[in-house]
């Protein structure tokens, strides 16, 4: 007699199984997604503010160097000045000092323009350090919704006990979802915090070469005494 070997019997697929939409994930993580939501649309509005302020474009024109330059070599600095004037950006505002204060000497002329350069920095650079702050805050909204998650699911389970786990998952997820969207915002906040200082700073670096550059050989003792 030859007895066939047993067939296991395939097991059964899961029933009432259902995914949850992002929306639904979101949801889930209670009412601390509000302000996370909010820290997620004050940073990308800081980086798309950022990367146009720190544009090298934005910052030093091309044309408003080559105009200067061209008034410069003519000599035309009330025409430099006025062009400055009319024409506003970092580079712009730093020659309109410079070029302002051409009659009182090479010192007082590198001074007012390290000044102006500065203030051109820290407005630049005012915005940007928002997203530091965002870095730093969102993580600790979600480390809130994880500790009244925590609190909930700790009430859950001494009143209902640990036969019915399902309002404990509930709990759970609430802690998960905020904790993960907190990190979610903060990660690329401080990634560009950092790119946008750099390039912030690259570009006051490129401010002061052409600075330099504009005022290596100007005439300060011809120009004594001149007020623009």
């Amino acid at each position: 007699i030859i007895v066939a070997p047993a067939v296991a019997a395939e097991p059964a697929a899961p029933a009432g199984e259902q995914k949850r939409t992002l929306w639904q994930t979101i949801a889930q993580g209670g009412w601390v997604m509000v302000p996370i939501a909010l820290c997620s649309i004050a940073t990308l509005y800081l980086i798309g503010d950022g990367v146009i302020r720190t544009s090298p474009k934005k910052v030093a024109p091309p044309e408003a160097d080559e105009n200067v330059k061209t008034l410069f070599r003519n000599g035309d600095y009330v025409g430099a000045y006025n062009y400055c004037k009319a024409n506003p950006s970092p580079l712009t505002n730093v020659l309109r000092v410079g070029i302002g204060l051409l009659g009182e000497g090479k010192e007082i002329t590198e001074e007012g323009m390290t000044g102006e350069l500065a203030k051109e920095n820290s407005s630049m650079q005012t915005y940007i350090s928002y997203l530091s702050v965002i870095g730093v805050c969102a993580p600790m909204i979600g480390l809130l919704g994880t500790v009244t998650g925590m609190i909930k699911a700790f009430q859950r389970l001494g009143a209902a006990g640990i036969g019915d786990p399902s309002g404990l998952s509930a709990a759970i997820g609430e802690v998960l979802v905020a904790t993960a969207s907190g990190l979610i915002i903060a990660i690329p906040a401080f990634g560009a915090f950092y790119f946008l200082r750099n390039r912030a700073a690259a570009s006051l670096h490129h401010i002061h070469d052409i600075i330099n550059r504009l005022f290596r050989k100007m005439p300060y003792e011809s120009l004594a005494g001149v007020h623009l």
